[in-house]
Parts: structure tokens; sequence; C-alpha cells
């Protein structure tokens, strides 16, 4: 699945995410929600700052490993952020007192779709597509859905 159709899965299906932008690491985005370049580029730089500073929080406390993901929250709403071992990431903003399981497990499937797409016209006629994201009315994904995240 291409990062754009992951997007728009995600913000069809979590009616809590707002905006969102999936970023290479080098900080390029592959696909975003947010239409104003300028917009985008402060929030891009915004969360930069945000990772910059839980990971430097985290080498001070003498955590090893490096940050997964990320909850900021405020009066307006919050923002989230999950890192995936390619070191691909997607951030997203969300409206006040979100589910922040759900949301998490959102984003990480909206990467896990991207993961686990073949490369361009390879194996195509040969691969079994990834599972949708998949709406989860009343705020909780089905237990066959859930999965326990140990790295929180």
């Amino acid at each position: 699945m291409d990062a754009a159709q992951a997007l728009a899965d995600l913000t069809e299906i979590s009616s809590q995410v707002v905006q969102a932008v999936i970023l290479e690491q080098d900080g390029a985005p592959l696909a975003t929600t947010i239409g104003e370049p300028t917009l985008l580029s402060r929030f891009v730089s915004g969360v930069e700052r945000l990772l910059e500073e839980a990971d430097a929080q985290a080498r001070t406390r003498g955590l090893g490993g490096t940050l997964s993901q990320l909850e900021a929250t405020t009066l307006e709403g919050s923002v989230f952020v999950v890192r995936n071992d390619s070191r691909r990431l997607i951030a997203a903003t969300t409206r006040p007192d979100p589910t922040v399981g759900l949301v998490l497990y959102d984003l990480k499937r909206c990467l896990a779709c991207l993961d686990e797409a073949p490369p361009a016209g390879e194996g195509e006629n040969d691969v079994e597509p990834p599972a949708p994201l998949v709406s989860h009315p009343g705020g909780r994904a089905p237990a066959a859905q859930r999965k326990v995240d140990s790295s929180a």
C-alpha cells in the first residue's frame, strides 16, 4: 500500500485523528493530510523538536534504545508520534481526550501497512496484500485485532 492510501485509510477509520504525516528517516514527507505547505513545515519541525528533546531526556536518564512512541497532550488535543524499525515515522494530531491506546494502535498499523507492501513492480501477483485498517466502533479494537505494546 502506498503512503497516501495508508493515510486515507487511517483518517477514514480513526475519527480521533485530525491531521497526520508520514516521514522518511531524513524528515522528507511521504504523505500528509496537511495541505498548506507552511503549516506542514511547522508541524514537521515541531515533531522533530519533540523527538530530539524526548531522545535527549532518555539519554540523560541513561535509558537505552530509541524512542518508539510519544504522546504530548494539551487542552486543545494531542500529538502522537510513532517510529518503526525501518526508521520511518508517523505523526498525528487528535481532538482533546483521545483514546490513547487506540490512536497508537491505528498509527502503528498504518506504518505496518507500508512495510508489508512489496517494492513497486515486484511480486505484485504472488504476495497477499496486508490486512486493511479496520474501523473500531465504540473506541476499541476487537480482541483479535488488539496488540499489546510491551515497549511502552
